[in-house]
């Protein structure tokens, strides 16, 4: 295999296996339907719509974007079923908000009046009215209300505008917040029966998160990117093994300046820059005591000290990256096999998109 890969596309090269792709969407779909919540899968890590709808095909009920762009090329496929799960103010600001809302009916995100402003007049130019759901914070100190006042407060404002739908509630809980959630989600339901209002779409996040999925009751829906694929931080949070690592990394080793370093041919623009908390750049399958401790733009630094038997120049070595989603944005194909057979390759559809 690593030969049939470089004389057809050299290194570095992103390589996934479809049989652990179709097994990584089976496994979701199954926690999911065993939770009693829908599966919106985030395509933020593949940004494939091959892949999206693989997953719909799967059973997920439409699919999580993170930017606009990436929303617009989804449609462009023919995927109707969106949730963007972010504050879209400079997409509202620009029209691109509208245009797409002309086309499909968005569900769309937002935690201040300031967005739910822009929305109306997106909205306004679209001429239908824009699904609106509010992104509430309950532990992760990123987007949202902190309270259940300022999210009902958002919800009376988006009630009260005829260019507005209320569709729901978004939470990204952390690991250890889940009960603090219950008790939000708790007096947001309590609140809306005042209002009169129904509470739509109850919606929770992330990979990290499935060993909590069912724990919120009310929820309704799960979102979820970077088990498609997995990467080394799932390995690390204790959700993914090496083999259920899609996604490798295909690169090869350039140099041999010294007896304990080595340079590889994936540097920043590759596996990029994102940590993701852990030590080094990525998990080298072959030569796992292996360290890519430093990257130059093209190159990645090997500290080779710890083992016992090391690569040569010429060796091809496969890395898990650390963070799979923003190593995915970096290229524009990857390479899809089954065993040693190259079976096709795969559009990067929605990378590198800012709105």
């Amino acid at each position: 295999m690593k030969t049939k890969i470089i004389k057809e596309f050299g290194t570095p090269c992103l390589i996934i296996d479809l049989d652990v792709v179709e097994r990584n969407i089976q496994r979701a779909q199954k926690l999911c339907d065993k939770a009693g919540v829908a599966n919106r899968p985030h395509i933020k890590t593949h940004k494939s719509p091959l892949l999206a709808k693989m997953q719909i095909e799967a059973g997920a009920r439409g699919i999580t974007c993170q930017k606009l762009g990436e929303a617009e090329v989804m449609a462009d496929a023919g995927i109707t079923d969106i949730i963007v799960a972010t504050n879209l103010l400079g997409a509202a600001r620009s029209g691109r908000l509208a245009a797409l809302q002309q086309r499909i009916a968005l569900k769309v995100c937002a935690d201040n009046p300031v967005v739910l402003e822009a929305y109306s007049n997106a909205a306004r130019e679209s001429g239908r009215p824009l699904d609106v759901m509010i992104e509430c914070d309950t532990g992760q100190k990123r987007a949202g209300v902190e309270t259940p006042g300022e999210a009902l407060a958002l919800a009376q404002i988006i009630n009260n505008d005829p260019m507005l739908n209320f569709a729901g509630l978004l939470f990204y809980p952390a690991l250890d917040t889940w009960p603090e959630t219950q008790i939000f989600l708790d007096k947001m339901i309590r609140g809306f029966a005042v209002l009169g209002m129904r509470h739509g779409i109850i919606s929770t996040g992330g990979t990290p998160n499935f060993p909590n999925i069912g724990k919120l009751l009310g929820a309704t829906e799960h979102r979820a990117g970077t088990c498609i694929f997995n990467d080394r931080m799932m390995i690390e949070a204790g959700f993914a093994q090496q083999g259920d690592c899609a996604l490798h990394v295909f690169t090869s080793v350039v140099s041999r300046g010294g007896e304990d370093r080595g340079i590889l041919d994936a540097g920043s623009k590759t596996l990029t820059s994102d940590t993701g908390g852990l030590d080094g750049y990525g998990l080298i399958r072959e030569y796992p005591k292996a360290r890519i401790h430093k990257f130059a733009e093209e190159h990645g630094f090997l500290d080779l000290s710890r083992c016992h038997t090391k690569p040569e120049v010429g060796d091809i070595l496969r890395v898990i990256p650390n963070h799979v989603c923003v190593t995915v944005n970096m290229v524009d194909q990857l390479v899809a096999v089954r065993g040693d057979t190259i079976i096709e390759t795969i559009p990067v559809s929605a990378r590198g998109m800012l709105i």
